[in-house]
């Protein structure tokens, strides 16, 4: 037996922030395109962008410089808030999991499935 918790962080009652999102911004790193991580997460452009846009206006600050295409083409980098945001969400993701992993064992103690 497994324990699965879901985390996300809402500001008056409107998500800004989950594993989607997360993926999301992670994605977009990666791959350099807002385009790219869409196809790559299996969204479309316009909701990826529409996700960028609610968490930047919810979270008050620039997650995602955008660079339109052209000659040269277009591309997006995640700002230093962004990088930073990831990483204490992440922080606070292990935190929560590892409380509840060792409520899970105190509850359930240390049992295993049997088939």
């Amino acid at each position: 037996m497994d324990v699965r918790s879901k985390i996300w962080i809402e500001v008056e009652g409107k998500p800004v922030f989950g594993s989607g999102r997360e993926t999301l911004l992670k994605s977009i790193d990666k791959l350099g395109s807002i385009n790219k991580a869409a196809k790559d997460i299996n969204v479309s452009y316009r909701k990826a962008l529409s996700y960028i846009q609610s968490m930047e206006e919810r979270l008050g600050s620039r997650l995602v410089k955008r660079q339109t295409g052209g000659f040269h083409g277009g591309g997006a980098v995640l700002t230093n808030e962004a990088k930073d945001f990831l990483r204490k969400f992440e922080q606070l993701e292990d935190g929560i999991h590892e409380m509840l992993d060792k409520k899970f064992l105190e509850v359930f103690g240390n049992r295993k499935n049997k088939r």
